[in-house]
Parts: structure tokens; C-alpha cells; sequence
């Protein structure tokens, strides 16, 4: 027993009792309780693993990065994912993988795990659509920017929804989209394919009625997927017929 205010009290049987209660969360979902951020450091070491295979198999990044012309006439539809895994060189891989430390943990606290690898792998397949419509054919891509510039995206929306201050944000996001613009072999699609994505998915999920948060949350995912599997198939013919066309010519 325990001396308390209103009395004595069994630890045993406040810490029973307090297994029974359900946790407060928040507005999006997730916990409200410090925890180790598991979703953001296995993506981390995801990439991390990713990149030192690349040196060990050679070869290995031109099989992995995003080719439209190899998605479509090879149906390997798996670039659209694992070029989200892939980097260049040193510094990429440290400045995106910084940013996801960074941006990751209080997204994954605020929104939980799930909707966390869910916003995550979303904003990256949604960069990686917008490459796919919008890319030379022939042009490989990599990185995981656009998935970071979906966290970039989701944590403006949750700084307005929790009235913080985003006006550094903003200017943060400003100076990454000018250079996104003006400095070479930047892939601008993904980087706007993955911002855009990321706030829809973060607005859906914060914004989303309490008593229907797991309907909307679930139907606004699937009707991303959705419209991404649309977007590809009505692109698919077009790039098809120039890789026939190229091939042809040779």
C-alpha cells in the first residue's frame, strides 16, 4: 500500500485499473503518449539497407529506379515503390533520411503508426505517379523526396489544425521548391506529386469526424490508390506506343 491523497492505495491494483482505460488520443487517431517512433526508424533503415546494397550489387539502382518507359512496356510496376528507397549518393540519402528523422516521430505520435506508414508510402507513390505522367520516358528517378515532401505537406496541415505557427514552415517549404525549380536533374513531379499528396492524406485524417474517423481515413486511402492506379493505366498506352516506336526505329 501506498499513501495518496484520498487515502491508501495498492500499486498493483491502480496499475490493473489503469489497463482498463482506454488511451486519450488525438484528433487523428494516434496516442497520446511518448513512444519510440517504430514506423519512422524502420523506414529509415529500410532506405539505409537499400543504399548499401546498391554498392554491393551493382546494378541493382538502375533495376530499382523509376523508368516510365521499363514500368510500362516491361510491367514492372514495382519501380513506382522502390525508387522511393533509392539514392544517389551520400548527401541525398543524409538529407532526406535527416528530414524524415525530423518530421517523422511527432507525425507518427500525432496521426499513429498505421496512418503514419500509410501517409508515408502514399506520398511517395504519389510522386512517383506524377513522374510517371509527367517525365521523359528514358529518365531514370530516384529518392525518397517525394515522400518527405509529403511529411512536409501533412506537418503544415497539422501545425493549422493544431493553430501552431507555420510561417517558418511555409518559408521552409518555399526555399525547397526554389530549388526544386532551379537546380538541375531535381525532379520537380516528384516533389510536388509528393507534397500534394501528403496534405490530402493529412487532411483527411486529421480532419476526419470522430465518430466516422476510420471510414473517411480508409476511403480517402483507397480512393487515392484509386485514382494513382487510374492515373498510371491511362498513361501506360501512350508510353507504350513510344517504346515501340524507339525500338522500332533502331
Amino acid at each position: 500500500m501506498r499513501s495518496a491523497s484520498v487515502g491508501h492505495q495498492c500499486v498493483d491494483c491502480v496499475q490493473a485499473a489503469a489497463l482498463t482505460v482506454p488511451p486519450a488520443r488525438t484528433a487523428a487517431g494516434g496516442i497520446l503518449r511518448q513512444g519510440t517512433p517504430i514506423v519512422t526508424y524502420t523506414l529509415i533503415a529500410a532506405n539505409v539497407a537499400v543504399f548499401i546494397l546498391q554498392f554491393a550489387r551493382p546494378g541493382l539502382l538502375g533495376k530499382l529506379a523509376l523508368t516510365p518507359a521499363a514500368v510500362a512496356a516491361w510491367d514492372q510496376y514495382y519501380r513506382l515503390f522502390s525508387s522511393a528507397f533509392t539514392h544517389h549518393e551520400v548527401m541525398h540519402i543524409l538529407f532526406n533520411m535527416w528530414a524524415l528523422y525530423v518530421l517523422g516521430p511527432p507525425l507518427e505520435q500525432h496521426l499513429g503508426r498505421l496512418r503514419f506508414a500509410a501517409l508515408y508510402l502514399l506520398s511517395a507513390l504519389g510522386g512517383s505517379v506524377l513522374v510517371y505522367l509527367f517525365s521523359d520516358i528514358w529518365a531514370p528517378t530516384i529518392g525518397a523526396s517525394g515522400a518527405i515532401y509529403g511529411l512536409f505537406g501533412a506537418t503544415l496541415v497539422a501545425y493549422r489544425r493544431l493553430h501552431l505557427d507555420v510561417r517558418w514552415l511555409i518559408g521552409l517549404i518555399a526555399i525547397n521548391l526554389v530549388l526544386t525549380f532551379s537546380v538541375p536533374n531535381i525532379s520537380w513531379q516528384g516533389h510536388i506529386g509528393g507534397l500534394i499528396t501528403g496534405a490530402l492524406v493529412a487532411a483527411a485524417y486529421i480532419y476526419a469526424p470522430r465518430q466516422q474517423r476510420t471510414l473517411v481515413q480508409s476511403g480517402v486511402s483507397l480512393a487515392l490508390v484509386a485514382s494513382f492506379v487510374a492515373a498510371v493505366s491511362w498513361r501506360t498506352p501512350a508510353i507504350v506506343e513510344m517504346v515501340a516506336q524507339a525500338l522500332g526505329q533502331r
